[in-house]
C-alpha cells in the first residue's frame, strides 16, 4: 500500500484543504507479544508473563513505599510527582474575555515518563 502525503477535497466554493491520509496503525498487543516471541524464541504466554512481571514491577516501585521511581534501561524513566492542591481563584477566560472562576484541585500524584537517550536516539 502505497501512502500519499496528503489528498486535495473541496470544502467550499474555490476553496480547496489539504487532509492527510491515513497512517500506519501502531501494532496491537497480540501483534507486539507474537514479534517479540518470534525474535526471542520464546512461547508467547512466556512474553506475556514477562510483560505482567514488569508490570508488577512498576506497581511496586511507583505505588506505597517504594522510591517512587522505575527506569526501563535505554526506554524511559518513569517518576511519580505530588502535586500540590490549588486554591479556587479568579481569572479571565481566554476564549470570551470574562472573569471567571476556577475551581480549586486536590492535592494528587501524577506519572511522568521521560524517554531516555537511547529512545530519543532511536526516533532521530
Amino acid at each position: 500500500m502505497t501512502l500519499q502525503p496528503f489528498h486535495w477535497t473541496r470544502t467550499k466554493p474555490g476553496g480547496f484543504s489539504t487532509m492527510a491520509k491515513a497512517t500506519a496503525k501502531p501494532p496491537t498487543k497480540t501483534e507486539v507479544f507474537s514479534s517479540i516471541a518470534e525474535a526471542t524464541g520464546l512461547s508467547k504466554r512466556d512474553v506475556s508473563n514477562v510483560f505482567d512481571a514488569l508490570a508488577d514491577q512498576i506497581k511496586r516501585a511507583l505505588g506505597g513505599r517504594g522510591p517512587k521511581t522505575f527506569t526501563i534501561h535505554g526506554v524511559c524513566k518513569i517518576v511519580v510527582q505530588h502535586k500540590p492542591a490549588t486554591k479556587e481563584r479568579q481569572g479571565i477566560n481566554p476564549f470570551t474575555g470574562e472573569p471567571t472562576t476556577f475551581k480549586a484541585k486536590p492535592a494528587r500524584n501524577v506519572v511522568k515518563i521521560r524517554p531516555l537517550k537511547k529512545l530519543k536516539d532511536m526516533v532521530a
